[in-house]
């Protein structure tokens, strides 16, 4: 059974009714190569049907979070991405001058969530997340101008 029919699957089990539409974007999101944002996958839809809307694939993505079959993520510009928890754990390290995203493996983070279980009882989903900062490039330029900055006051 592929994957989105898993999921598919596990949805009718779970009592929710699978539409047509609801199946394509299911399908949409489990065999996307990337995360895949909202309007991508309304273009993508509607290349094969008119009846898709926006509204319906966003209620369909909340769904899927919520159940526990996609991760929301945003990498910067205020727009969300999507993508199933077959794609696999990693962070997202996001820099906030140039939107570079460099995936990082989410290992180094076990610690973390061990603390916030034992201090908090708190569960984190450490699993698929965003992390903003500079970049190596963005973080040297950003050391130059204060270098440099620093040179003309003197």
């Amino acid at each position: 059974m592929s994957h989105c029919h898993t999921i598919v699957a596990e949805l009718k089990k779970r009592g929710y009714r699978i539409t047509p539409q609801r199946e394509m974007i299911i399908e949409a999101i489990a065999h996307s190569s990337h995360h895949i944002t909202v309007e991508e996958i309304v273009e993508q839809l509607r290349n094969h049907t008119s009846a898709i809307n926006i509204a319906t694939v966003y209620r369909t993505l909340e769904l899927l979070w919520q159940e526990g079959f996609a991760c929301r993520n945003d990498l910067s510009e205020g727009k969300s991405v999507y993508a199933t928890y077959q794609h696999g754990p990693h962070i997202h390290l996001v820099c906030r001058k140039c939107h570079q995203v460099i995936d990082a493996d989410s290992g180094s983070l076990r610690p973390l969530g061990k603390e916030l279980e034992t201090d908090h009882g708190f569960s984190a989903d450490l699993d698929h997340f965003s992390l903003f900062g500079l970049c190596s490039d963005c973080k040297e330029s950003v050391s130059f101008q204060d270098q440099k900055k620093s040179k003309e006051k003197e």
